[in-house]
């Protein structure tokens, strides 16, 4: 227990110390408000899709789904009226985009609104008897949409929308809305138009085709092995929740790696609030050395140490939370915009603060700040009365400390790096080793530190005279707070250093396979969601109106979709192209490239390298089975090529084997080969002019390119934002331990200007001892961020999403390095200078 007298003295200290208190409650602020931010974005656009996901399915237990082309209408009508399967309802579904509003993605529902009532309560009791709503039968323009969606954009009933679905542009007029009591189910809602079946057929372009069957098995009715008996080859029954659990599979690497980078924060955050804890410590060694003298014991002033840090820590957690709740307001939209690039279409106006992210902010939040406050506290309990009363112990134990901590950190870095070697397959175990090592490498920064200095100090006592000679003393002396400032930020340079390094790494991979890969001169295709599913369906006649086109020698189509297999859904992309891919393109192999293109022609397939990672298929002999409309196949995988299109994977196969299997004749782009002789820019004007009244793009190659390039800057946009906060709290730490330093030699460099050290000289040294932390910290964090570097595109990139890459060193990066390394410590240096100039020498040479 702790007296209450000596509990109340503590926390008045604090009251009294508002910039100490203030520094620890802005370190854990910043690094609650990282993890608070990340995890309200991330979860923000998953619950989205899951409610989204549940207002289309309903009540919904089970649907029985085909393959691309979908499912006959017949079927339908055979389930329902031969064999009896009652609640049923017929749907078809799929995305349109709102052309005059924002371009926003907008989920079709087709439904037959006398099936619904035991789905989905759209239509409300009684508002099918409503003449308003005839409308819905008679007008094939009509629509419904979300609330929210239509009071966003002004929609009333009679209103107008244009629609881009696929190649073709539509009006639809708006019936009404579609409401809901609850704020969650409206939510939900928005960015839904609901439309009935036959609509939903031409807008889609699904004539005479459903894209499922609803059902509700229940018990003492038909079991679902019963149903699945009644399907023929081309459909099969899946539970409801199946697309909600595929697409939180899809996103669970980005989001753990989102996460990691949030922990990294706050592990920065936690040198802070050591840096912090041991200024309080310094301050008031006297009266902790009083305190024991007059019997207080060394456990006391441990809790009180840890009760102080305890409250300052709680204060900080409560403001991250709230700036993490206005961050995330900001996150989400980029975390949104990356899953809307990558994975699947979801609409998120707002971040909901739940308790599980603000238990989870603050409980890391107050977890690290007392780890970090253990040390300082267990130092301040272990120092005798006698001495505590000496400002040199605590630099001596330091220095003495060093050599020990550089070696268990050399120890920790093994550990790690055996961790991430071991891990195979776990992106966490790997995550988790990568942290392990980087903590035993900031371990090794105060005995760098010192090792530096002793270098350095002839060095600079011949450039810069007594101010270099003491500046390098001070610095080595004073290894409990420059070490720990120099660690802090070196851990955010190396991170800036290591994402710089991957993501330059990543970059010029993907522009170079994007120039092997993008080899026609045009491309047309519609404007797509973005979400990487595949493109829209093209009018059957548009692959021979590109080729008619003078000009237009040669043209190409291509085909993606997702099938069903034992696997779960699988990204097919299915060419007609006959040209052999580049050789540099293919990992492995087994031929020449002429003939392993003979081979998927003769009904293999080929696989992209994340495809292969994740479903652990060998180099070579390795086969994919995938449930076709004829039932399921099986297809022998000629070779293993490099995409970077999806981490999902691909399976890539000829038009020719493709039809074979399946009924689906439809394209999703063209590529054409522009003849000799003729301009590309001209051929595209052309094309342009050919295929007006379409909602089609013709898309030269390079700017096909530009525009892969700017949804890759873009998918890494938070990965910037949480590097640039990594940086920030190292850069307060250094300005706490400048503090820190500055308070402990108070009385010194009061002698200093005693005996003649003048004000201008006082800030030169101040200055030459913050830029020899910050040059020890960014000449360490040059190994260590690209040893991190090395992890992320070696290890963790192919542990999240199976891609290899080639490693790219931009000496740019290396450079902004060290600048941010010094610019930060010298930027941190200003107001502990100032606050020298303004000491009262008479009064700092009175304090012992």
């Amino acid at each position: 227990m702790i007296p209450g007298t000596l509990l109340r003295a503590g926390l008045r200290d604090l009251v009294r110390r508002p910039l100490h208190t203030g520094l620890l409650v802005v370190g854990v602020a910043l690094g609650v408000a990282v993890v608070v931010a990340i995890d309200l974005a991330a979860g923000a656009a998953r619950l989205a899709f899951a409610r989204s996901a549940q207002a289309v399915t309903g009540r919904a237990t089970h649907q029985v789904r085909g393959g691309p082309a979908g499912l006959p209408e017949d079927l339908y009508r055979q389930l329902r009226v031969e064999h009896g399967l009652r609640p049923s309802a017929p749907v078809v579904e799929g995305v349109v985009l709102a052309r005059d509003l924002d371009r926003q993605p907008l989920r079709v529902l087709g439904i037959d609104p006398l099936a619904e009532a035991p789905f989905r309560s759209y239509l409300g009791e009684g508002r099918l008897g409503d003449a308003a709503f005839a409308g819905f039968f008679t007008d094939p323009d009509a629509a419904l949409v979300g609330a929210a969606f239509a009071g966003r954009y002004g929609l009333a009933p009679g209103a107008s929308i244009r629609v881009q679905a696929g190649d073709r542009l539509e009006t639809l007029r708006i019936l009404g809305s579609v409401e809901s009591a609850d704020a969650e189910s409206r939510s939900a809602l928005d960015g839904l138009l609901l439309v009935d079946v036959a609509v939903a057929q031409r807008l889609l372009g699904m004539p005479g085709r459903l894209s499922r069957v609803d059902l509700v098995l229940r018990d003492g009715g038909s079991s679902a092995a019963d149903v699945a008996r009644l399907l023929p080859p081309y459909a099969r029954l899946v539970p409801a929740s199946e697309q909600a659990d595929t697409a939180a599979q899809l996103t669970a690497a980005f989001e753990l790696n989102l996460t990691a980078l949030s922990l990294l924060a706050l592990m920065v955050g936690m040198f802070l609030v050591y840096n912090t804890v041991l200024f309080s410590v310094v301050q008031r060694r006297a009266v902790f050395g009083t305190l024991r003298t007059l019997g207080t014991t060394p456990g006391q002033l441990v809790r009180l140490i840890l009760t102080e840090t305890l409250v300052t820590a709680a204060a900080g957690a409560a403001l991250g939370t709230g700036l993490g709740y206005g961050l995330g307001q900001s996150a989400v939209r980029l975390v949104t915009r990356t899953i809307n690039d990558l994975y699947y279409v979801v609409a998120v106006e707002q971040a909901p603060l739940g308790l599980q992210t603000v238990v989870k902010g603050v409980a890391l939040g107050i977890g690290a700040a007392l780890t970090a406050a253990l040390a300082p506290a267990l130092e301040a309990a272990r120092v005798e009365p006698v001495t505590a009363l000496r400002p040199s112990t605590l630099a001596e134990r330091a220095q003495r400390l060093a050599p020990r901590l550089a070696v268990l950190g050399a120890v920790l870095a093994l550990l790690g790096a055996a961790a991430i070697a071991l891990a195979a397959r776990s992106l966490l175990l790997s995550f988790g080793g990568l942290f392990v090592a980087v903590l035993g490498l900031a371990l090794a920064a105060p005995a760098f530190t010192v090792g530096l200095m002793a270098v350095l100090r002839p060095v600079l006592s011949r450039l810069l005279g007594p101010i270099g000679r003491l500046a390098a003393g001070t610095v080595a002396r004073a290894v409990s707070r420059t070490g720990v400032a120099a660690a802090a930020l070196m851990v955010a340079v190396s991170v800036t250093i290591g994402v710089s390094v991957m993501i330059a790494s990543f970059r010029a991979t993907v522009a170079n396979w994007l120039e092997l890969t993008l080899v026609a001169d045009l491309y047309v295709s519609a404007a797509t969601t973005g979400s990487g599913r595949g493109g829209a369906a093209l009018s059957p006649e548009i692959p021979a109106r590109v080729a008619a086109v003078p000009g237009v020698a040669e043209v190409e189509t291509v085909r993606v979709v997702e099938v069903p297999s034992p696997r779960g859904l699988v990204r097919l992309t299915v060419t007609d192209s006959t040209r052999p891919r580049s050789a540099s393109l293919y990992r492995t192999s087994g031929g020449s490239p002429g003939e392993i293109w003979q081979r998927v022609g003769a009904g293999a397939v080929i696989v992209s390298e994340p495809f292969a990672w994740r479903f652990r298929l060998p180099a070579r002999g390795g086969t994919v089975a995938l449930q076709t409309d004829r039932g399921q196949a099986e297809f022998e995988v000629a070779g293993v090529y490099y995409d970077y299109t999806s981490e999902r994977g691909t399976v890539m196969m000829a038009r020719s084997v493709y039809e074979r299997y399946w009924d689906d004749r439809a394209r999703s782009g063209v590529a054409a080969y522009v003849a000799p002789g003729f301009d590309p820019a001209a051929v595209r004007d052309a094309l342009q002019r050919a295929l007006a009244g379409t909602a089609l793009r013709v898309v030269e190659n390079r700017a096909l390119r530009r525009g892969a390039l700017r949804v890759f800057d873009r998918t890494f946009a938070v990965t910037e934002a949480l590097r640039l906060l990594a940086v920030v709290v190292a850069f307060i730490g250094v300005c706490s331990a400048l503090l820190a330093l500055s308070v402990e030699r108070t009385r010194e460099l009061a002698t200093l200007q005693a005996l003649g050290l003048l004000p201008r000289q006082l800030v030169a040294l101040t200055l030459v001892e913050t830029g020899l932390v910050g040059l020890a910290a960014g000449l360490m964090s040059l190994p260590v961020g690209l040893a991190l570097a090395a992890v992320l595109t070696e290890v963790i990139n192919v542990r999240s999403f199976g891609w290899t890459m080639r490693l790219e060193l931009p000496p740019l990066v290396l450079l902004q390095a060290l600048a941010i390394s010094l610019g930060a410590a010298l930027l941190a240096a200003l107001y502990p200078a100032r606050r020298l100039l303004r000491m009262s020498v008479a009064a700092a040479l009175r304090q012992e």
